[in-house]
């Protein structure tokens, strides 16, 4: 009884309410009038027009002619009332600012139809009785971000709260966004009466309910659910667009393809990031044993930026785990083979194709016509460059299928058919995808311990490990290719492998597995400043690059020195005083896709000669020989070879009984504009330690088209020759005097980098004083930074290692015959 008198009254208090919303359900628009100036209202409404036919969603042509016949009218009353008249029937929703600040809303009488993969502009009417001028926001839960990003180095799995079922993934099938650009004003302009435009991205097809709210800032909503309304969209399907990719060569291909329709839709210069990877700082003191906690995702992790917004298909939606094609959220690129096809709305967009560095860009624009299901567009590729026809062919060691800008749900990360397309639209002949600490536990069931059964002849993956979120990482990540088996000897989780990095290199090379260090710069920059090569200045090791190397290069266990994701300066000047110090590490090129950079894989690689066919097995003899050089794709040094021995060959030594001259030849060819964009400029003018570390236009002679090729030996630049960068193959020689044993390379700084070739005089080892009283001030550093955070049982044999290279490096000190 008491249950039934509180449900009547209940009813009675619930009355009121729900009468008072289905009146305000079947609200007008000419309902949602004000006083309001007209010459202000119609100046606004002038640029509401120019605004929505910028955006594609112009006013009919008769509306358009009304609105500017106003212009010639006198400017009463019936201005207002003649403007409303003309923009009312496009509303999608009706917003009443009360008094008090407080946001209701109701449906307006636009039509609800959207279109597939396609921006759909709406006006909203404001009734501003408060006279704010905070910015208008939308927002829905049907616009919830589709992925959760990675938010931990290391877990067994991804945490519960962090999961997205299918379920909600599908329902969250919008974009929302209100348009804040030129020629409207970011913000409300405070008058009694004005409009907005909301645009409305949607992947999905046919009928589709969301709820669609509106605010001023939060807490502005107003109460009883009418800040919001509830919307039954019709979706128009886009137009299948296939397209016909041809190689340069008239063969079918995969290539990159940017499209965009020329539009920028936000304005929020704070939100600019997809994610907050670029937030991070790569370089970690020693008490950091993992990547910072990013937290979890929320909304503003996924804010668009303005430059994605025109680009389809819209990067915010995009989940490779569910979609027909696995494009990646974080890129802008999508990667399609010949005969695939992107979804499309009707209208006009520029294409931007390439294939990696070695393919031109080109542009194309294509018009989607309305009333087709599907359209073919051609799209043929071009070549400066094709260098696996000369033999030598591309790679990348450190690229990622988890982790960083990966998302950890709906799945820990993509899987091998993703990461393949990748590779293929990169046109990079290996490409190695290294487990590491985020989705170790999920990623493991992709290692095999051989090549990936989707490589072919053109092209091979491989997954491998990174020792990167595990105990030893303090010390330096270290890259290990060609494994066996991925669990370290006696462990079953990463939490008990080793804590310092040569026991793992150990361990790896029991496998017959080659190894290095990775992104070889995190740490080593030089305590006081300089962008000197080589320097003297002891690096502050405090990071997770080529820490330890400076210890484990003694223990001859370390097979490359990866290249080319990190500042130059700080990489190569480590590199050339171990070599200085008679070890013969070789060079690699890595990208740390997708951590230090996520444009794409192979952005730096190395280019390897291969004795016979293309696999795994030649490309790691290859690297560990020396067979190779470094290059950001955008110059080649070839054919290098000393007194006619070509690097990687024969131990990479000329051995001479008596000092004297060496000749220095190679072919070398790079590819610069004959003018220099404003983008070129723009990384001509960054310092050496901002992004991109390795690029071509830092080696452009002024605003020619000329770049340096430098003859280093021991680390200096002793002499250098000037190519024209016009993709032509040029003939260099050097002629220099080596009195004393030393290595030789060429390179185009900051852009490529050979491999060295050591010139024994007298069968005499390499040993530079300078460079090993650099490295042995480098081990007490190192030391230093790094011992805490080595385990109490695992500490003596560490120091005993250390101790071993400091002996080495005294004994080099006293006996080297160079300064």
């Amino acid at each position: 009884m008491i249950k039934q008198k509180l449900s009547f009254l209940s009813c009675l208090v619930l009355l009121p309410l729900l009468c008072q919303a289905q009146h305000e359900h079947h609200q007008t628009p000419q309902s949602f009038t004000a006083n309001v100036e007209p010459q202000p209202f119609l100046a606004h409404a002038l640029r509401l027009n120019q605004a929505l036919s910028f955006l594609g969603s112009a006013l009919s042509e008769e509306d358009q002619q009304k609105i500017k016949a106003l212009q010639d009218k006198p400017l009463t009353g019936e201005t207002t009332q003649a403007i409303q008249s003309v923009l009312d029937p496009y509303c999608l929703a009706l917003v009443h600012i009360n008094p008090e600040a407080r946001v209701k809303v109701i449906q307006g009488p636009a039509r609800p139809q959207l279109m597939q993969n396609g921006w759909t502009s709406f006006l909203v009417k404001v009734k501003n009785e408060a006279g704010v001028t905070a910015k208008l926001e939308a927002e829905s839960g049907n616009a919830q971000p589709v992925l959760h990003i990675t938010s931990h180095p290391m877990l067994h799995h991804a945490k519960k709260e962090n999961l997205l079922s299918a379920g909600q993934v599908a329902n969250r099938f919008l974009e929302i966004q209100m348009y804040h650009n030129r020629p409207l004003s970011p913000n409300l302009s405070g008058l009694a009466l004005e409009y907005a435009v909301v645009q409305i991205y949607t992947k999905d097809t046919g009928k589709r309910e969301a709820e669609i709210g509106f605010h001023i800032g939060q807490g502005t909503q107003d109460i009883g659910f009418r800040s919001s309304i509830s919307i039954l969209f019709s979706i128009l399907p886009a137009v299948k667009v296939k397209f016909a990719v041809e190689d340069h060569d008239g063969t079918p291909t995969t290539a990159s393809f940017t499209i965009t329709d020329g539009i920028e839709r936000a304005i929020d210069e704070t939100g600019t990031a997809i994610n907050k990877r670029r937030d991070i700082d790569y370089r970690f003191t020693m008490a950091q044993l993992e990547f910072p906690d990013r937290g979890g995702a929320s909304a503003d992790d996924y804010k668009i930026p303005a430059r994605l917004t025109g680009i389809y298909p819209l990067p915010s939606r995009r989940v490779a785990a569910f979609d027909e094609y696995p494009d990646f959220f974080f890129q802008p690129q999508i990667y399609r083979s010949d005969g695939e096809h992107v979804l499309l709305p009707p209208g006009k967009f520029d294409v931007r194709f390439t294939r990696g560095p070695e393919y031109h860009i080109q542009t194309k624009e294509i018009n989607i016509p309305e009333g087709t299901d599907s359209v073919t567009v051609s799209f043929k590729l071009k070549r400066w460059i094709n260098m696996a026809k000369l033999g030598w062919y591309s790679a990348d060691h450190h690229v990622h299928a988890a982790g960083c800008s990966h998302y950890e749900s709906p799945e820990e990360g993509v899987k091998p058919e993703d990461m393949w397309r990748q590779i293929v639209g990169e046109d990079l002949n290996v490409g190695a995808v290294l487990g590491w600490g985020p989705g170790w536990y999920y990623q493991k069931q992709f290692f095999t311990g051989t090549s990936h059964p989707l490589s072919t002849k053109e092209n091979v993956m491989r997954y491998d490990i990174e020792v990167s979120g595990f105990p030893s990482s303090h010390s330096g990540h270290v890259v290990l290719l060609n494994l066996t088996e991925d669990d370290y000897t006696g462990t079953t989780k990463v939490e008990e492998w080793p804590s310092w990095t040569l026991p793992v290199f150990k361990w790896a090379k029991s496998q017959n597995a080659v190894t290095g260090y990775a992104h070889s710069g995190w740490g080593l920059e030089p305590k006081d400043k300089t962008d000197d090569l080589p320097n003297y200045v002891v690096p502050k090791m405090d990071g997770i690059g080529a820490n330890e190397y400076i210890v484990t290069v003694t223990e001859n266990v370390v097979d490359f020195f990866s290249l080319g994701d990190t500042p130059p300066q700080w990489e190569l000047n480590m590199w050339y005083h171990s070599l200085n110090c008679g070890f013969k590490t070789r060079a690699s090129g890595e990208t740390d896709y997708p951590c230090i950079f996520d444009e794409r894989v192979g952005l730096a690689r190395s280019y390897f000669k291969a004795e016979n066919a293309l696999d795994f097995q030649n490309y790691i003899a290859a690297i560990k020989n020396g067979r190779s050089y470094v290059s950001e794709g955008n110059s080649h040094i070839i054919d290098f070879k000393v007194d006619g021995l070509e690097a990687g060959t024969k131990n990479s030594e000329v051995k001479l009984t008596a000092g004297g001259n060496v000749k220095v030849t190679a072919k070398v060819t790079a590819l610069l504009s004959a003018e220099q964009d404003e983008n070129g400029a723009r990384i001509a003018q960054l310092a050496g330690h901002k992004q991109p570390y390795w690029n071509i236009e830092r080696a452009r002679i002024g605003k020619s088209r000329k770049v340096p090729v430098e003859l280093i030996v021991n680390g200096e630049s002793v002499s250098k020759t000037e190519i024209t960068a016009d993709g032509n193959w040029t003939d260099v020689t050097f002629t220099y005097n080596i009195s004393q044993s030393a290595w030789v390379a060429l390179r185009i700084y900051p852009s490529s980098h050979t491999n060295p070739v050591f010139v024994l005089v007298d069968s005499k080892p390499i040993q530079v004083k300078k460079s090993a009283e650099w490295c042995r001030e480098a081990v007490d550093q190192c030391w230093k930074m790094k011992k805490g955070n080595i385990r109490s049982e695992e500490r003596a044999a560490a120091q005993a290692a250390y101790d071993r290279a400091r002996r080495i490096y005294d004994a080099m000190i006293k006996s080297s015959a160079v300064k």
